[in-house]
């Protein structure tokens, strides 16, 4: 991938090596809401890469400054190559963003990426390797053990550093969401309905966060030849039916299929507009 100018994000925080943070349970919010109907169905694989999402890049103008050097406490275990993926991918997240939420009169407030190893602390509780990279509103923070790309190579068969993007974006998709109101509505619709029709309301906020990824990705000038069925791949690994082997009802899928989440995809690389994300109840 082609990360622009190479600036990096000052809205990057390194702890991975550090000892981790226990306890706290999962706090509450949308992370508390989520990840148990995970955890009930998936067991720690599952949560793994199920947790790609609701409770789940720097920047341009005014928005904090681009080409620092990310904050680093402790001693990292991050490789080059993860640092120049995550802090690249999220600088170029706050550029794309920065220049759609300016266009619209409005200003972008660009999240924080923390990246982890094994176990530490956020605003909705604990922070574990087992849950994936997630996004969580309360200090509108993205949290992430790089291991996690390890085992979507793996695993899930889904290599390459686009396909590590598109995970970074789509957690970046879930603040898009959170700055424009449309995560406290779908939790306050998931209160209002019974678990099918709330699982439901997850889905198009999890595909729209996909099609995010994908706007980010078309106006980026990332992309080379070769990215696009990088980030087709991860979609397809993540999907419900693909991680459950279809053995889980459609009523209780949380995320979208395969083949939704690759639309999602496509249809935020296809058209380069937010607006035609328009999954989110």
């Amino acid at each position: 991938m082609r990360l622009g100018d190479g600036r990096g994000s000052n809205n990057f925080e390194d702890r991975t090596g550090q000892s981790g943070f226990g306890g706290g349970g999962m706090g509450g919010g949308i992370l508390g809401l989520i990840l148990p109907l995970v955890a009930s169905r998936f067991g720690i694989v599952g949560i793994l890469v199920l947790g790609l999402g609701y409770c789940a890049l720097t920047s341009l103008g005014g928005l904090g400054g681009g080409g620092g050097s990310p904050t680093t406490t402790g001693k990292s275990t991050l490789t080059p190559e993860q640092q120049r993926v995550l802090v690249g991918v999220l600088g170029s997240t706050e550029q794309v963003w920065g220049q759609i939420f300016t266009a619209s009169g409005a200003q972008y407030k660009p999240t924080r990426l923390v990246a982890y190893s094994n176990a530490n602390q956020s605003g909705c509780g604990a922070a574990q390797a087992a849950m994936g990279p997630f996004y969580c509103p309360t200090d509108q923070s993205i949290y992430i053990d790089p291991q996690f790309f390890d085992e979507l190579a793996r695993r899930f068969q889904a290599p390459g550093d686009a396909a590590q993007a598109y995970v970074i974006a789509h957690e970046v998709g879930h603040h898009i969401q959170n700055l424009q109101g449309a995560l406290d509505r779908a939790q306050s619709a998931q209160a209002r309905t019974d678990k099918a029709s709330g699982n439901a309301v997850q889905v198009g906020v999890e595909l729209q966060a996909d099609c995010y990824a994908g706007v980010w990705a078309k106006r980026s000038g990332a992309l080379e030849e070769g990215d696009i069925a990088e980030g087709m791949r991860a979609a397809e690994a993540i999907g419900d039916d693909a991680l459950t082997k279809g053995r889980v009802s459609p009523d209780n899928f949380t995320h979208g299929t395969s083949a939704q989440r690759q639309e999602a995809l496509n249809r935020g690389l296809a058209s380069g507009d937010p607006s035609q994300c328009n999954y989110a109840r």
